[in-house]
Parts: structure tokens; sequence; C-alpha cells
């Protein structure tokens, strides 16, 4: 009965705090999610976020009365991008939200917040992620910091990824278009291509007499392809009449392609004074002869002399194979000025540069190399992943320590338990630039312990090869002596190093232990006298300093023979390339993800010299990217 009948309208009656209560959210709905405008006076922050399925960012302006938003972005993840890393996920939300709102950020500082707390040193530092690294690179123009705040304050942006609105898109940069166009060192300007540079069989058909000239125009169906908007001018195909070129026009355009005829070549033959004094002494040129009044070399097929200038270079930039007189070394300046070739191509001999090895020091415990093996699979069932190794240049002593982890906390644990309370403190130590090294906690101990500490170069490991070395022979004799499931090589790694220290070292000639300490180690399996007899020798310091002086003699006298061979093997057949200020070069690649990428970036100005062979350069183009480079650089002309 209830049910049947007609529910009568009962009027809501608010009280004074319901009403305000009201009145609030409603103008909290309508006033702070009205997307502002941009005031250039105020500074910008960017609230990103990325979820399973998408990413989204929020752009606002700090006002007086908070955060005020100016524009929203959602986006959906592709299929591969959901595979990505959290990192780089997040990473990619905060790349996307920069180039979309550039306009307003670029030239001003800015703020990101994110809830992601392994991207706050992602615009401070070399990132290990070689495609956040790369993003990295790409948003050095940017003045911006990173700021972390907790998920719950990150609410705006959480919402736009977890209901992204726009369709997927794979990341540009992934499929870098590569455009080969001259040498892409200055400003580019529009290049009009023209069809009537005669070469090969055409020019044969023309000196024959025929007027019916087919022009080659695969030149031009392959600019054509590289980039779509260069203009092509066929005009000078149906007129064969056009104004007259010489050496003094001066056209704005420096790359102009200026049309020709082989008459107005006859015409510029006898204006130039060289090819002059050829026509009129062409018996004292064996490799050409006149043709109805043009000079012509004696070429399959014959074709004629091209004269210096603007003509030759328009051939050039087209053919490659012009068999003009004279014009091979341009022709080859030209090809060592492409940029693209030079970036893409693949050296068959060896890199350049010759060895330089580290001369041998005047005794022990002076210069020591020190470096993490890369982590071991699988980890022990200690726990152990990584092996920490440290050995002395000159007497090729080792020491070595497996670890649980490579962080600055156990490199200097190693050194002060490991190293200087059992063997000393030594002078300098030689280490690679990894974190674990360069960290502030390792730059204070050294300090205060008093060594000098060295860095090699950056990718160039040869510089600490012979602890490099040692880790390849500890591989091997670690995976002989380990069980099958190799979760042992921590408990194989004292003997293994033992055994290195007490074996003739190929380099030196002598026992590593013996340099060391000066007397022949005692293995267990030595025969011992029956009777033991203690003596005394007032004089044993004195022979043991000379004997360890003879020693050290002989080891380095060893370690020079040794070097001179090496460097007589790796020498031979390379380049020993001299470099100078201001130089243009390239530096090898050192993030290539596939073998379509670049072999080499660039090009490169040299600014500065550090050693022989170790430069800093700096981009001709982006002058916030700069590299420290170690002969890894080839030259090129532009």
């Amino acid at each position: 009965e209830q049910r049947s009948k007609k529910s009568q309208s009962t009027p809501i009656t608010l009280s004074d705090d319901a009403l305000d209560a009201f009145n609030k959210l409603k103008k909290i709905l309508t006033d702070d999610l009205i997307l502002r405008i941009p005031d250039k006076s105020l500074p910008f922050k960017i609230q990103t976020d990325a979820s399973k399925i998408g990413i989204g960012a929020v752009l606002m302006q700090v006002h007086s009365n908070g955060d005020l938003p100016i524009a929203y972005l959602s986006k959906k993840f592709t299929t591969t991008q959901m595979n990505w890393p959290a990192t780089e996920q997040e990473c990619y939300a905060i790349i996307f939200a920069i180039e979309k709102w550039y306009k307003y950020l670029d030239g001003c500082p800015f703020i990101i917040e994110t809830d992601h707390k392994p991207l706050l040193p992602f615009n401070m530092k070399q990132q290990l992620n070689s495609k956040c690294e790369r993003w990295r690179l790409k948003l050095q123009q940017y003045q911006f910091t990173i700021r972390y705040i907790k998920g719950k304050h990150n609410t705006v942006a959480d919402y736009l990824s977890r209901s992204p609105v726009d369709n997927g898109s794979n990341d540009e940069d992934d499929y870098i278009p590569i455009r080969s166009r001259e040498t892409q060192t200055e400003n580019f300007t529009t290049t009009h291509v023209i069809t009537p540079v005669i070469a090969g069989a055409c020019a044969k058909q023309k000196v024959n007499g025929h007027d019916d000239i087919q022009v080659d125009r695969s030149c031009h169906e392959q600019y054509h392809k590289r980039d779509d908007k260069i203009p092509f001018d066929h005009s000078c195909v149906a007129e064969l009449k056009q104004p007259q070129i010489t050496d003094n026009d001066n056209d704005k355009d420096s790359n102009k392609i200026s049309p020709f005829t082989l008459e107005q070549l006859k015409t510029m033959q006898h204006q130039d004074d060289e090819t002059k004094y050829m026509i009129s002494h062409i018996m004292d040129f064996n490799n050409y002869f006149l043709k109805d009044d043009m000079l012509m070399k004696k070429s399959s097929p014959l074709l004629p002399l091209v004269p210096k200038g603007r003509i030759r270079s328009a051939i050039i930039r087209i053919y490659h194979d012009t068999p003009a007189n004279g014009a091979h070394f341009d022709i080859r300046n030209y090809v060592k000025s492409c940029i693209p070739c030079l970036q893409n191509n693949h050296l068959t001999q060896k890199p350049p540069g010759a060895l330089k090895p580290i001369e041998p020091l005047e005794g022990v415990w002076q210069l020591l190399t020190m470096d993490f093996h890369e982590p071991l699979s699988p980890t022990t069932r200690n726990g152990n992943k990584y092996i920490i190794s440290l050995t002395d240049v000159l007497s090729k002593f080792v020491i070595t320590k497996a670890v649980r982890d490579c962080t600055a906390t156990t490199t200097a644990r190693f050194i002060t338990e490991e190293v200087i309370l059992k063997y000393g403190t030594p002078k300098c130590i030689l280490t690679d630039n990894g974190t674990h090294f360069t960290a502030s906690m390792m730059s204070e101990l050294f300090k205060k312990i008093g060594v000098k500490h060295l860095y090699s170069t950056p990718y160039h490991p040869m510089t600490n090869g012979q602890i490099e070395r040692y880790n390849a022979t500890l591989d091997s004799k670690i995976a002989a002596l380990s069980n099958e499931q190799r979760t042992d090589w921590d408990e194989q790694l004292p003997f293994v190093t033992f055994n290195y220290k007490t074996n003739i070292h190929r380099t030196t000639g002598q026992i590593p232990f013996e340099l060391m300490y000066g007397r022949l180690p005692i293995l267990p399996f030595d025969q011992q006298q029956p009777i033991v007899t203690l003596s005394q020798d007032p004089e044993h310091v004195n022979k043991l300093k000379q004997y360890l002086s003879s020693l050290t003699a002989h080891a380095k006298s060893s370690i020079l023979k040794q070097q001179m061979k090496y460097k007589e093997r790796y020498d031979r057949h390379r380049t020993n390339s001299v470099y100078k200020l201001d130089d243009l070069v390239l530096i090898q690649a050192l993030t290539r993800r596939n073998k379509l990428d670049i072999r080499y970036e660039g090009p490169f100005r040299i600014v500065q010299q550090l050693g022989t062979k170790t430069f800093i350069v700096k981009h001709i183009k982006k002058t916030n990217i700069s590299a420290t480079s170690y002969v890894r650089c080839y030259p090129t002309l532009v």
C-alpha cells in the first residue's frame, strides 16, 4: 500500500553551515579548474605521473593563492610502451610534457614534480638507462629542477594517467630519420638541384654530335628520396641558351647549383687562364686534345675539362666521379666533408692512436689500480655478487674480496681493512669514473689518508688495463674450480688469488709475492727439512734491501722490454693522428642500440687538450653538449 502511494516531494532545508559548504564546493568546482592565461612573470610548474596504461601531466603557475592550472595532458601508452620499466614510463611523461609545452618553458626556469624518486638526479648526472640518458641529453636546453612529491599529493596527474584520453603514439626519437645534405655544419638554405649536368654516356653523345641528350636523373631521385622539400629546376633542359656564368658572379646562395651547357663550358674554358694556357700549348699535354675548339680529356668516355670555379663545385655536389683535371683532390675533400657518410661508414682500418704504456715506477706500493668486477651470476650462497680487486702496477701483487654490492661504503671498507691495515698506505690509486669511486665519501677518505686519487679517461678502460686483464684471468680460473651451479665462486676466490700471486708473472719475470715480501713463498706441498734450525743474521735487513732493489731493477727492465713488444705489435698498421685546438672531429658513438645507428657523433670542436691523446670537445651546433674523448675522434673536413 505504501509503494502504491505517490511519493510526495519533501522540501530540503539547508542550515547556514550546509549552505556555506555548498557554496564553497560550487566555487571550487567552477573556479579552481578553470584554465588560466600564462603569465611570464610567474614561475611554471609541471606535475607528471605514469600508470600502466598511460601518462598524465598538468602545467601550472604558482600564484599567491596557490598553484593554478594552465593546461592538462593525458595520453595512452602503446603496446610497446606498456612493457617499459616504470622509470622509463615516468621519464617519458616528463619529456612528453616538456615537448608539448615547450613554448611556455623554453628560456625560463621551471619545476617538475614527480612521485618517482629515482628521477630526482635525472638532469644532474648521466643515466644508466640508455633511453633515459638520450632523453636527458635532449632536454639539456631547458632549465628545470625535479622535486619529489608524495603520490597522495599528485592527484591531478595521477587521475589523468589512469584515465588517458589521447591515443598512444611511438616515441619519435626511436626512429630518427637521417638526412644527408652536404656537410650539415652551416645554416641550411634551399638548394636548387639542376638537371642539365651531363656526365658519362650523355657527354659522349653530345661530343659525337647527337642533340637528343638523355639526362641521367638517378642522382635527382636519390636527392628526392632524402628530402621531398628540395625543389628541382628543369628549365635548363628545354632552354639551352642561358645567361653566361663566370666565377665573378656573387650569388647570395652559395649552395645554389648553376645551370650551364656545353657551349657555356667552352666559353668558360677560354676565360680561364690555366685552361687557355693548356689550349695554346696543347702539344705539351698528352692526356688532352682539342675538339671543336673545346679542350677534352682522353678518357672513356671522352669528357670536356671543367675549369676550376663554381661549375666544378656544382658538378661535385651531384657527381662524385667527374674525371676533370685536378678535380680528384676536390672530390676527395668533398667526400671527407660529408657528415652522414662519415657517421655511418665502417672503418676497416685500426682505430688511430699509438700505444702509450705506463712507465714502471721506482718501487712497489706506489701506484695501485682498483676496479669492481661486473656482477657475477648466479649470486653465491653467501649473497656475494661482485669482486673488488686491487693490484700493484710494478709487482703485480693482487688483493681481491667478494662483496655483496658495489657502493662507496663497501669500497671505503675494503681500502681500510684489506689494504691499509695489512699492507700500508700507497701513494696513488687509479680507478675508473664509477659512482662508487667518485662519491664524496671516497674523496674525503683519500684526502684524510693522504692518497692521490687518479681517474682513467671516461669510456677508455684501457687506461686501467692491468686490473681489467686480471679480471679476465680471474673468470676462467674461478669457473674451473667452482661447482656446477657456480654458487661457491666466492669460496674459490682466495685460492685463485693466492695462485696468481705465487706464480711467475710473464711481464716482470718475477713472482709477485717475492717482489712484495723479499722471499719466496713456501707452499703447503713444499718439502721441509726434518730438523728445523733457527738462525740469526745481523745483516739480514741490509741484505733484504739489496735483494729487493735487485728484484725491482730486474722487474723494471723486464716490464720495459715487454712494453716495447706490446707497443710494436699494437702500433703496427695503425696511424698516430695529431689533433690541434679548434680541429673539427667526430667521436665514436657509445650508445648504439642497433646496427643502423650512427657509428660516430658530431661534428665536435676540440676546445682543450688534457693529454697526448685526451681532449675536451664541444658540439659545434649544440653548444651545451661537451665530452671528454680519448683519441676515439676522427678528423673531418667541414
